[in-house]
């Protein structure tokens, strides 16, 4: 179960990051703030790694 838990865990920040990612990438280009812009880009790209995280963690609780 813990297992499941770190999964889903990870998968949850993974889309939070990714929302607020978008959302900072957003006002960024709006708002012609490059430093803002590129705060979101990583912070998407951060979503994806934890995302990638909790699939893997997934993946191995079934094999254990």
């Amino acid at each position: 179960m813990e297992i499941i838990m770190g999964e889903f865990a990870d998968k949850a920040k993974a889309a939070a990051n990714k929302v607020a990612g978008s959302a900072k990438e957003a006002v960024g280009k709006a708002t012609d703030n490059d430093r803002l812009e590129a705060e979101g880009q990583a912070q998407k790209t951060k979503g994806d790694v934890q995302n990638a995280t909790g699939t893997v963690k997934g993946a191995l609780g079934d094999k254990i």
